[in-house]
């Protein structure tokens, strides 16, 4: 008993934040970036199994990982992952989980996942009993950054060239005060696309209330079926009145750090699609319970962002909609980890390998790598 249990004894907890600087300037209604940065969490277990995970936070990340939570779970069985969560939350208490520190979580409960589906042999979405064998995904990207010619590209790459049939733009540029050219870019989007495919938007809480539904409204004919953060995440009331006025569904969730988060915004009947992040919400084990949550209130749940993150629970959620293939983090697991998905025709289909699948190509890893602060 006592040798089984040294076996699965993880020893060992490894934290390292890197930077990929993005193709050209990026912004979306309310944010402007030039690089995305990844905290990667490896977790090894006595007999030399290694774990991974990780979260697209800020590399304080890795701080909170290495000086607050690698104590909390070395020496647990790598098997006991809820019990690993359940500490890390407590332990947290007095930094506040919304934040860095929900991301820090998120990347270690991500790596254990990782580790005990390795250490049974078993592909993770075959360990939490797979409910489909591919999982929808739609192009994300779009970026109001982007000119007519990048933008018709990017498109072109996933309806052509990739053939998936749904895709996202940003629009609510400048906090909402660039609304013609919002109109302009949605209405090239769906002449870009065609009829046949879907069309969604994301505002990033760039609207007020009134004029995320007179912009819809406006752009009626471009048919968009997924409207993404109208309001502010934080307006629930808001997320509602737009929902009640438009005939796209509206949907939000993304900057959930807790069950009681995404609980109260299904209660209020804020969205007709609930969001997830699991590199953000406390990693795969709160995601499943997200995920039963929003099947309680009668709604599906869509994966935000972390395309390979996301693969293998997306496969076992029973209510489960679609994932984001957002072209940030489709770029940079393309760069870092070997075993990432095809989004061909419009799924991806989470492989046979053991855990998620996928290797970090450590040494194409390293050029990017930055300090823990």
């Amino acid at each position: 008993m006592n040798a089984s249990r040294s076996v699965d004894q993880v020893t060992s907890v490894e934290v390292a934040a890197y930077t990929v600087p993005t193709e050209q300037p990026e912004a979306d209604g309310t944010f402007a970036w030039l690089s995305t940065s990844m905290v990667v969490v490896r977790v090894t277990a006595a007999d030399g199994t290694v774990g991974t995970g990780w979260t697209y936070g800020a590399p304080a990340c890795a701080a909170i990982v290495q000086d607050t939570l690698a104590d909390v779970v070395h020496g647990r069985s790598a098997f006991d992952v809820v019990g690993a969560f359940d500490a890390m939350v407590k332990e947290i208490r007095n930094i506040g989980r919304p934040g860095v520190a929900g991301y820090a979580v998120s990347a270690v409960d991500t790596a254990l996942w990782d580790l005990k589906a390795r250490m049974l042999d078993l592909p993770l979405h075959r360990l939490l009993g797979a409910a489909r064998s591919a999982v929808p995904v739609y192009g994300s990207g779009g970026f109001t950054t982007y000119d007519a010619a990048r933008l018709d590209r990017q498109l072109d790459s996933w309806v052509a060239e990739q053939e998936i049939p749904r895709v996202k733009i940003k629009i609510g540029e400048s906090w909402g005060t660039r609304v013609d050219r919002d109109l302009d870019r949605i209405r090239q989007a769906r002449a870009r696309i065609g009829n046949g495919m879907e069309l969604y938007v994301e505002a990033n809480g760039g609207y007020t209330r009134k004029q995320a539904i007179r912009v819809l409204r406006a752009a009626e004919d471009a048919d968009v079926t997924w409207f993404e953060e109208p309001v502010s995440s934080d307006d629930l009331h808001g997320l509602r009145e737009v929902r009640d006025a438009v005939t796209a569904d509206v949907a939000a969730g993304e900057y959930g750090y807790d069950l009681t988060y995404f609980a109260r915004m299904c209660a209020a009947g804020a969205v007709d699609c609930l969001q997830a992040d699991a590199s953000r919400c406390g990693g795969i084990t709160e995601f499943q319970r997200v995920a039963a949550v929003a099947a309680s209130h009668g709604l599906e749940i869509s994966g935000h962002c972390a395309p390979h993150l996301h693969a293998h629970i997306a496969a076992a959620i029973p209510n489960f909609r679609h994932l984001e293939w957002f072209h940030d983090h489709v770029r940079i697991e393309s760069l870092l980890f070997d075993g990432t998905l095809d989004p061909h025709g419009g799924t991806i289909e989470p492989t046979d390998a053991p855990g998620n699948g996928l290797t970090l190509r450590e040494k194409d890893a390293e050029r990017y790598r930055v300090a823990a602060v």
